[in-house]
């Protein structure tokens, strides 16, 4: 599913000639596309009111058809506050007249009056004011417009709002909004996702995000080398799991993770590992942690390491490490390793010496900081690895402000893809997936119940594990963010999003795999 700019949509939009799908065609195919949605969203339309908010180009367009299908489908009461003229010869405005659905301009209405009456009666408000080509600041009265609506859902929670196509006011490649701007429960997407939604702010504000289909011949797609994660896709990417098989069939993790303040994640990283299918797993951890980690964890094998203090791996685990990488498909490094002087030098040693052969590595959170300091260590990190960054790692590692890493979260994951020669998997609301050959691919799901310590840790472990079954490491990424991603949801349905554990996901894990593999 091709994700795009608003040069790309424009073009898209007129090349559709070439195939015999007008621009008239699209609107009428996009409106009732919407109605259709938005009477899923809704479920039983006759109790509902919507006031239809329709700016002066095609979003508004779109929004007309809308308004004429909902009516025609019998929804409670449509009413549409014309926030600009429409043409006299407008075959949509001319359907919505034909069918008697009030209407009010706006440029009529001085103080409001109109807008604030509707807006009191409604139980739902469709944006359809600025789409993809707004590029300007919103100035009056547009903006009181969108205020009221804010002000409106402060005073009325029950109040849906839902935004056609991008919310009014975001910019649509760079995900800035204006700050007029409300929160939206829904965002009818049309055709394709915009690039700016999955960043911040615009992500919050968009809500849930929907696609709908309007026609666009596929041929047009071409070129374009941004997508969004799909069921589908996903799919595709699954390791085969044949009849005849034993435990090295599905490839070998070495886990490097957990210390004495942090022996959590090397649960979590090793069960994601065996979760997501890997044959087998071993944990290399410092060797007073033994007895309280395998008591957790009868399914693992370990390594244990020699300590410099309690619970911290030393030096000279260097030689134990070498005499037995040859056996593994992928070395995770981070997971609650730490970053005591000790642990880092063990690290880099292991990571940045050129004369020692390593097998995939997946580099994650303290296994990033060690090495994000070291001199030269991007010329001397030879290995094939997937790094597995939040901002503030990203930030780290870049040396980019953790501001600028948010606010530009496609480019910026694609920029250090290139630069690294690495995968990055830049994580949070809509995960980034990028590849050093400037594939792109950005997860779907956002869920405020992975925000705990832990998922992370889980996370990089189903990537060992996917990369271990003979993934390439740009499809392992990608296939362990969305695998997490959807048992990210499927815990939410059956618990909410407080109180989610990153220890829930574990038993989602295969079940989300069976849900795709099914689908």
């Amino acid at each position: 599913m091709k994700i795009v700019t608003a040069g790309q949509m424009k073009q898209i939009e007129n090349d559709c000639s070439q195939f015999g799908e007008s621009l008239d065609q699209l609107m009428e195919n996009a409106g009732r596309a919407v109605a259709e949605e938005i009477r899923s969203i809704l479920g039983e339309l006759a109790s509902h009111n919507i006031l239809i908010l329709v700016g002066p180009g095609n979003n508004g367009g779109d929004g007309l058809v809308a308004a004429r299908y909902l009516y025609d489908w019998g929804i409670g009461r449509v009413k549409i506050l014309l926030c600009g003229k429409r043409p006299f010869n407008d075959i949509n405005y001319i359907e919505v007249l034909k069918r008697g659905i009030h209407y009010h301009e706006l440029e009529q209405d001085y103080n409001l009056n109109k807008f604030n009456e509707w807006l009191s009666e409604s139980t739902v408000v469709l944006d359809a004011v600025f789409g993809t080509g707004k590029t300007r600041e919103i100035s009056s009265p547009y903006s009181e417009i969108l205020n009221g609506i804010k002000i409106a859902r402060q005073k009325r929670a029950n109040l849906r709002l839902i935004a056609l196509d991008i919310p009014s006011g975001m910019e649509t490649d760079i995900g800035s909004v204006d700050p007029s701007t409300p929160y939206f429960d829904n965002t009818i997407t049309l055709g394709f996702p915009k690039k700016g939604i999955f960043n911040m702010p615009a992500a919050e504000h968009a809500g849930r995000i929907s696609l709908v289909d309007i026609g666009i011949p596929q041929q047009l797609e071409e070129g374009i080398n941004l997508d969004l994660m799909t069921s589908a896709l996903i799919k595709t990417f699954l390791p085969k799991r044949p009849l005849v098989s034993h435990k090295g069939t599905f490839g070998r993790v070495l886990a490097l993770t957990g210390s004495i303040n942090y022996p959590g994640a090397a649960y979590l990283s090793c069960s994601g590992s065996i979760r997501a299918g890997a044959g087998l797993t071993t944990l290399a951890i410092a060797q007073s942690l033994l007895p309280m980690i395998s008591s957790k964890m009868g399914e693992v094998t370990y390594l244990p390491l020699p300590e410099l203090t309690h619970g911290i791996a030393s030096t000279e685990a260097l030689k134990i490490l070498h005499n037995y990488l040859s056996q593994y498909n992928v070395l995770l490094v981070g997971c609650g390793l730490g970053q005591n002087q000790s642990i880092k030098e063990l690290e880099r040693s292991l990571l940045l010496d050129p004369t020692v052969k390593l097998p995939h590595v997946i580099l994650d959170a303290d296994g990033i900081n060690n090495i994000a300091d070291s001199a030269n260590w991007q010329t001397l990190f030879k290995a094939d690895a997937v790094f597995t960054p939040h901002a503030a790692e990203m930030s780290r590692l870049l040396g980019v402000p953790m501001s600028e890493i948010q606010t530009n979260r496609v480019d910026i994951c694609r920029q250090a893809a290139l630069k690294l020669n690495k995968v990055i998997v830049l994580k949070g609301a809509y995960t980034v997936v990028s590849a050093a050959d400037g594939r792109v691919l950005v997860s779907p799901f956002a869920n405020p119940g992975l925000a705990t310590a832990g998922t992370g840790d889980v996370l990089a472990g189903i990537i060992s594990g996917m990369a271990a079954q003979g993934l390439p490491l740009f499809e392992a990424a990608a296939t362990g963010v969305y695998v997490h991603g959807l048992a990210g949801e499927r815990v939410k349905t059956k618990l909410g999003v407080t109180g989610m554990l990153a220890s829930d996901l574990l038993l989602e894990i295969p079940q989300a795999i069976k849900q795709l593999a099914e689908n």
